[in-house]
């Protein structure tokens, strides 16, 4: 039979673990719905510091509070859409000498996994933002300055080409609403859109959270994603 330790040893225990009666189970630090930290640089690791929110209002948003489509912000002479286009299709093809791509494939579609055929003008290669950007707009957007919006639409790391229907059936559904059929893809893309809520300053709803932290828990050493353009237009670029 166990004997029960007395309460002064208890306290003696506790002292030397570092804990107090208040953790675990009911105590300060088990909060409902908490994320594992995941090890340092992991998407995981990220998923716990995104700030969680209610869902904000859809009243106000239009596409172009976030800037006519493609711009041009980098700077290097061509659209967005085609230096993705570029970066993400093999054996592309160009009008005359220009950047416009006229023709490529999409090898292992992120979405889907198939192969796709890529010709201009009569697509089924969407580019699709990551995080969506109504999603983004219910999720802190909508206070920015425009510049700030500008850039999230035409930032690399928010942008991959996709298979067209895949993408649409995403519409603007967060992780707790879509994922890609795609299972091997699943850890990449939500590694991404934490990416892309962390580096821009938008929040997650509770659901939201837990359905990136239930993806990333099978790929807990999934690298969180770096780069793209600064968060910030260059002053040429407006929206309303």
């Amino acid at each position: 039979m166990r004997t029960a330790l007395p309460i002064a040893a208890v306290a003696a225990l506790l002292t030397l673990t570092g804990c107090s009666p208040a953790d675990g189970p009911g105590g300060t630090d088990a909060k409902a719905g908490a994320t594992p930290s995941g090890t340092p640089g992991s998407a995981l690791a990220a998923v716990a510091e995104l700030p969680v929110k209610k869902r904000g209002s859809q009243d106000g948003y239009a596409r172009n509070r976030f800037g006519s489509a493609w711009a041009d912000t980098d700077g290097n002479g061509c659209g967005t859409r085609d230096d993705i286009l570029e970066r993400d299709l093999e054996n592309t093809k160009h009008r005359g000498k220009t950047c416009a791509v006229t023709s490529g494939t999409l090898t292992d579609d992120p979405y889907t996994g198939g192969t796709i055929r890529y010709q201009r003008g009569s697509s089924k290669v969407d580019i699709d933002h990551v995080v969506a950007l109504s999603d983004a707009w219910q999720k802190g957007a909508a206070r920015w300055e425009p510049r700030k919006r500008i850039a999230l639409a035409n930032d690399p790391l928010n942008l991959i080409a996709v298979e067209a229907s895949a993408n649409r059936s995403k519409s603007d559904g967060d992780a707790a609403a879509w994922l890609p059929e795609n299972q091997g893809y699943r850890c990449t893309y939500v590694a991404r859109q934490v990416a892309v809520k962390k580096k821009y300053g938008l929040w997650v709803t509770r659901d939201e959270k837990a359905a990136m932290s239930k993806v990333l828990d099978g790929c807990p050493g999934e690298k969180l994603p770096t780069g793209g353009n600064p968060t910030e237009a260059p002053e040429r670029f407006t929206a309303k």
